[in-house]
């Protein structure tokens, strides 16, 4: 399941934060690459214990922490601290599986990776190429964000960013591991909320039914959230 989250920042933000972004020392990107990826991941990043990265990746999580859609989607049981990369003059990510597990190198954390997130800080126009591209069962998905929007996306998925030939591509990628271990699973209680969150703001149902109906399916979610759930 593919899922994108738009505006997670208003363009003011989006500015105020990719401002901090740029004023930060970048460094080569496959120092958080593994063996099978380092060798074809060329980008740059801003080191993960870099004050910048700390202050910006605080914020994304304090914002998405208030985002309903995130929630409902990812039901996040931990998330790892944002990180930030760049792609510029032909730089790529050629096709690859993020790491199952990942060390967070400053404290040692550990998480399981079932959703990987990217986080847009730059304009579609603003540079050509750069597609995030995610592979599933349906066949390729590419993906180019407006600036403050992001894609989430199972960790399992085969995925690749396509060369950037003009501009600068600035983004936060990161992982996060859910309640909910099965994207199948979490794909049907994000429908089940998305129908209930629908029913309780319909006006045009008559009102009983609608409460009956969605009393019902909120029984149900909780059911399911209950049998499944990992905490």
């Amino acid at each position: 399941m593919l899922i994108a989250v738009p505006q997670v920042f208003s363009k003011d933000q989006v500015r105020e934060l990719r401002a901090a972004l740029d004023r930060a020392d970048w460094v080569d990107g496959k120092v958080t690459a593994g063996h099978q990826s380092a060798q074809n991941k060329f980008n740059s990043q801003i080191p993960e214990n870099h004050p910048v990265a700390k202050q910006v990746g605080d914020v994304i999580l304090q914002a998405l922490g208030a985002n309903p859609l995130f929630r409902s989607a990812a039901l996040p049981l931990r998330v790892f601290p944002p990180l930030f990369n760049r792609y510029a003059g032909g730089q790529t990510f050629g096709t690859h599986v993020d790491n199952a597990i990942r060390t967070h190198g400053p404290t040692g954390g550990r998480i399981r990776t079932d959703l990987s997130c990217t986080l847009f800080f730059s304009e579609p126009d603003e540079y050509d190429g750069g597609e995030l591209v995610v592979e599933d069962t349906y066949g390729a998905k590419s993906v180019k964000l407006p600036a403050g929007d992001m894609i989430l996306y199972p960790s399992t998925s085969l995925h690749h960013v396509t060369p950037v030939t003009r501009g600068a591509r600035v983004s936060s990628f990161f992982w996060l591991q859910s309640m909910i271990r099965q994207d199948a699973q979490r794909t049907l209680l994000f429908d089940l909320d998305t129908a209930i969150q629908r029913l309780a703001g319909s006006s045009e149902a008559d009102a009983a039914e609608v409460k009956q109906s969605t009393v019902q399916l909120t029984g149900v979610y909780h059911n399911l959230l209950r049998q499944w759930a990992e905490l």
